[in-house]
């Protein structure tokens, strides 16, 4: 829009079903120079063109204190950043020579208890300029997500966390900005997609009461917060906004992967996991939302298992196992010699000792055997074997309780069946690189055709993307996160019933898992009319 006064404004942009309405705005505006006719003050000259197209816009003293020298250099010239404060107020956070609107950038963050990505984006068109990634500083404080919760309940452990997150996150944005030639100050707003404890860390609150009865968190809607009073090394004014929570374990990713799969907007019955930390799940449409989370994080993470590790070069993701010679065959990250296993080998691991007859379906092994090796130590890389163990198997067989009881309980309370369920959406890095037919051969995921299951990747980073980029995104997180019901898993009874129910592979009753059971009967571990043994 051009004005009498020559101001350039461009919002709104269509982009596909993405109307572009990012955290903040940038806009070109040429203004009268002044004189002894026009001796309006600079502040107030600027402030009272941006008002005539934008209403209120306040300056803070730290902008106020540019403005003259900024109007002089550039002959009254100049791009202006704006930003909205909590209350919705229009805040002056740049001021720029000449015409730099298509110099327009921000974050979207993901903030994963092991992994963070950042991604620059380019907010004039919404495009991932680039991605850089790193383990989350704070592991070196605790790997598991309570130790963190129980360090960040003093006062210096809840700094030195927050300062851990903020190192991790400060070092990728200096990659970033290196890489792509863009000035730290140009970054002008940020969008986070993460658990509710991560996200009370990074802000610095008390997560003590998350995991204490009644479980309830400082906040699920923390709003907008200025980066400065963070300590992120962008623009001290950009507005930082975390994804909104649902409770203590259903956090702002679960929501960012509720509005990327659009699962809220669908008339069709569908159902969303994310296995990281905890087992998160969310079943419903546009009509209503259930949720609820059970933790499950650790074992498959690779925190736990004797040889466990993250998924990095060297570790073992996938394995075959020969059911009538035993012979392993596995491959690892990058094809370099093997190290340990990482979540997708481990569940790999489990559904082949049981599918090759090795283990029961209660988790043993059937020889007395306490471990299984995968890799032999004349192929591994630290010249030691590579095993599987009894007590990693039941960690595993927990895990995957926990996802079954959830899931349970929540097509009980709503009185929906497996087969009620259109699509499956798997959400994560862990659900990205896991195959299918393992996850359903334990009995982690549920056993539903094939075509109805949608892998979402990294979509609290995009969700994280598109709140960042969108009003009309950050109104319908805000709704998602508002409908969703939540059930509180900690105290419940009836979840305890159904976790103990299922502690076998894939479940006590295999009727839930017909592919699998037909698995079991061609192999000739299962009797044809059996459902429970």
């Amino acid at each position: 829009m051009l004005t009498d006064k020559g101001v350039i404004l461009v919002e709104g942009v269509n982009r596909g079903d993405l109307i572009l309405e990012p955290l903040t705005r940038k806009i070109y505006i040429e203004l009268g120079e002044p004189s002894l006719n026009d001796n309006q003050a600079d502040v107030d000259r600027l402030v009272a063109a941006l008002r005539k197209i934008l209403g209120p816009v306040t300056v803070p003293l730290t902008v106020m204190r540019r403005v003259p020298g900024v109007l002089l250099e550039a002959g009254w010239r100049v791009t202006v950043t704006l930003g909205e404060e909590a209350s919705g107020t229009l805040i002056l956070m740049d001021l720029e020579p000449g015409n730099t609107t298509n110099r327009h950038y921000g974050l979207a963050v993901d903030i994963g208890t092991t992994t963070v990505v950042v991604y620059l984006v380019n907010m004039q068109n919404g495009q991932i300029m680039g991605t850089a990634a790193d383990y989350n500083g704070q592991i070196f404080f605790g790997e598991d997500i309570l130790t963190r919760i129980y360090l960040g309940s003093t006062p210096d452990g809840l700094e030195q966390l927050q300062r851990a997150i903020l190192d991790t996150l400060n070092k990728l944005i200096k990659q970033l900005i290196k890489k792509h030639n863009v000035e730290a100050r140009e970054i002008s707003a940020v969008a986070v997609g993460a658990n509710t404890t991560m996200v009370h860390l990074f802000l610095g609150l008390d997560p003590s009461r998350i995991c204490k009865a009644p479980y309830i968190p400082t906040v699920n809607s923390p709003g907008i917060i200025p980066a400065g009073q963070l300590g992120l090394q962008i623009n001290p004014l950009a507005p930082v906004y975390c994804l909104p929570s649902v409770g203590s374990y259903v956090g702002g990713d679960v929501v960012a992967g509720v509005l990327v799969s659009g699962l809220h907007l669908s008339p069709e019955l569908s159902l969303f996991v994310d296995i990281g930390t905890n087992g998160e799940i969310i079943m419903g449409n546009r009509d209503w939302l259930v949720g609820c989370a059970g933790a499950a994080g650790p074992a498959l993470e690779g925190g736990v298992a004797k040889n466990g590790m993250r998924a990095e070069p060297g570790a073992v993701d996938s394995v075959r196992i020969d059911p009538d010679t035993g012979k392993v065959y596995y491959t690892t990250i990058d094809g370099v010699p093997p190290v340990g296993i990482c979540g997708s080998g481990l569940v790999d691991c489990l559904a082949e000792l049981l599918l090759a007859g090795i283990i029961d379906r209660s988790g043993r092994f059937k020889d007395g055997r306490d471990r299984f090796v995968v890799v032999p130590a004349e192929e591994s890389a630290t010249g030691q074997d590579i095993v599987i163990t009894q007590a990693d198997i039941n960690n595993l067989l927990r895990t995957k309780g926990a996802v079954n009881a959830a899931l349970e309980l929540l097509l009980e309370s709503v009185g929906c069946d497996l087969s009620d369920i259109e699509r499956f959406y798997v959400a994560g890095g862990f659900g990205q690189y896991l195959h299918l037919e393992s996850a359903i051969t334990i009995g982690l995921y549920p056993d539903l055709p094939r075509d109805r299951m949608v892998r979402l990747g990294n979509s609290s980073g995009e969700g994280a993307r598109l709140v960042l980029l969108s009003k009309q995104k950050r109104v319908e997180a805000e709704e998602i996160a508002r409908n969703i019901t939540y059930f509180e898993l900690n105290a419940s009874q009836a979840f305890m019933n159904k976790f103990v129910g299922s502690m076998f592979l894939p479940h006590t009753n295999l009727d839930y898992f017909p592919t699998v059971k037909e698995k079991l009967i061609q192999r000739g571990l299962l009797y044809p009319n059996s459902s429970v043994t």
